[in-house]
């Protein structure tokens, strides 16, 4: 019985740019496995929602896997007792996967993994996914790093293996997963490598010259942004993939007058690609920022918890601020909103509401299709102002529907009860006379909630305890600390798109866009 090398599939759902299972396969016979993991789904940041776009991802990842000889196998249950199964059937020759920068869950998931491969003698190769540095020294080198792994080469698909032949003990927790490559229609974005390579298909050759000064806006920014973040987060495409063929396609378009726009936007794109990696890796160096305040001076400042019904009212979006409460509405009901939005529901709990983060953090999780942990706790925890690194970013939900929904489209598509509301009236309804509501029917308090606090007075009592919180001795050192390890040291790479050598369209993947 020849041995099996084993690779595991965590957020890395492709067959593309995939170097552990390339490498595992050079080496010798191949299944692929994914674990289920009870421990990690139990977990307030796990939803149905990761659950549905999980499903659908591994059903293309099977068919994906097939056409190379390898089988699927889903263990419906914990990781290291998967890999204790297979081994009492079958010899292992290796373990491979990506490296992966998660929860505390999945960190400690991965060192049980580690622990379990020296003692059986079962070496495990985890190769790196994202520009993230593991035991990275200094942030000084970090920016060098990142360039030189998004530069190096993408992984090619490997030569189709002949299947092997797999005898396991009956044991209900295996499923062979069953290639399918349609997709599940939902109102979120679906899963899977397919339509993953269609948004950025879409987005590089049309949507791109929507994306500057489209993306801050919840009406233009479902079409100005990518819409790549959950196929990122969840590895139907890689970073490094998507940001080449960025530069391809600006390569393409060279600098005429004709494409300025999309070239200057799809710059910007690149700049977030890099973003992305920075965030990511403050995770890796910290990664109980699950838990605690980047900045531990802190820890303290507002008391843990669920806070009563002011996080009832914002997690239902009923605050009683219309664009919050829109806000709000579309990401339940779709799994996504733009990052100006997502910023403003967390600065209305922080700072309006004077909730701990930790509580809307995984509330927000939850409903993010996107969610990524290395991205998502260090920007809950910047925008509820505990990095002592950045600014206090509070957004006024009544200046920003008036800046980026003047004439309430967004408001009264995802809050029926104030489509009758006039303009003037409609981002401050509780400001309407009582004679104008009974006129066009509407009823503050019945139809749409008063609002649960003052949004002036809030916003002054949060600056003043932040102010106050400031003062306490050594705040200043610990942030200088915090900016030390985790801060950035370049500039954004700002990339000027080279002159293309001809007038051709290039192709965006150089081994052309179906998987």
């Amino acid at each position: 019985m020849a041995p099996l090398h084993v690779v595991w599939f965590k957020r890395d759902l492709r067959v593309r740019d995939h170097w552990p299972l390339y490498r595992a396969m050079q080496a010798g016979q191949v299944i692929a496995l994914y674990g289920e993991e009870p421990a990690l789904r139990a977990l307030p940041d796990f939803s149905d929602r990761h659950r549905l776009f999980i499903d659908q991802s591994l059903a293309e990842l099977a068919h994906d896997l097939s056409r190379l000889g390898v089988p699927l196998f889903r263990w419906a249950g914990e990781v290291v007792d998967a890999l204790q199964v297979l081994r009492a059937c079958h010899p292992l020759a290796g373990l491979w996967s990506h490296e992966e920068t998660g929860n505390l869950a999945s960190y400690a998931r991965d060192r049980a993994v580690g622990r379990w491969c020296r003692d059986q003698g079962v070496p495990w190769q985890e190769i790196p996914q994202f520009g993230v540095v593991r035991r990275l020294a200094s942030r000084d080198d970090w920016h060098a790093h990142w360039s030189a792994f998004m530069a190096s080469p993408i992984a090619p698909l490997p030569p189709p293996q002949a299947t092997p032949l797999l005898v396991l003990h009956d044991d209900t927790r295996w499923q062979r997963v069953q290639p399918q490559a349609a997709r599940l229609e939902t109102a979120a974005q679906p899963g899977g490598r397919r339509a993953a390579v269609g948004v950025l298909t879409d987005f590089l050759t049309a949507r791109c010259q929507q994306y500057r000064g489209g993306i801050s806006s919840p009406l233009r920014a479902p079409t100005a942004c990518s819409r790549l973040s959950p196929y990122l987060a969840w590895g139907n495409l890689s970073v490094r993939e998507v940001l080449q063929a960025t530069r391809r396609q600006a390569l393409a378009l060279g600098e005429s007058a004709e494409h300025a726009q999309a070239c200057v936007s799809l710059r910007q794109f690149e700049s977030r690609l890099h973003w992305h990696c920075h965030f990511i890796q403050k995770l890796e160096m910290a990664p109980a920022l699950e838990q605690h305040c980047l900045h531990p001076g802190y820890e303290g400042l507002r008391e843990p918890g669920l806070a009563g019904p002011h996080y009832a009212s914002w997690a239902a979006g009923e605050t009683g601020y219309p664009l919050v409460d829109a806000c709000m509405a579309m990401l339940t009901r779709t799994g996504w909103l733009n990052f100006r939005m997502r910023a403003m529901l967390v600065s209305f709990a922080s700072y309006n509401l004077w909730l701990h983060w930790q509580a809307p953090a995984w509330h927000l999780a939850r409903l993010f299709t996107d969610y990524e942990p290395g991205i998502h706790y260090p920007q809950i925890q910047m925008q509820s102002g505990v990095t002592g690194i950045n600014a206090l970013r509070i957004y006024n939900p009544i200046k920003q529907a008036q800046d980026h929904d003047p004439h309430g489209h967004f408001v009264r598509r995802w809050l029926p009860a104030l489509r009758r509301v006039p303009d003037a009236w409609l981002f401050q309804p509780w400001l309407m006379p009582a004679s104008l509501q009974r006129q066009v029917g509407f009823r503050l308090d019945v139809d749409y909630p008063a609002p649960i606090v003052d949004f002036d007075q809030s916003y002054r009592e949060a600056k003043a305890r932040f102010a106050l919180w400031r003062q306490q001795p050594g705040m200043r050192e610990m942030a200088r600390q915090v900016y030390e390890r985790h801060g950035s040291r370049a500039k954004q790479p700002v990339r000027t798109a080279p002159r293309a050598a001809s007038g051709r369209q290039l192709g965006l993947f150089p081994e052309g866009g179906k998987s």
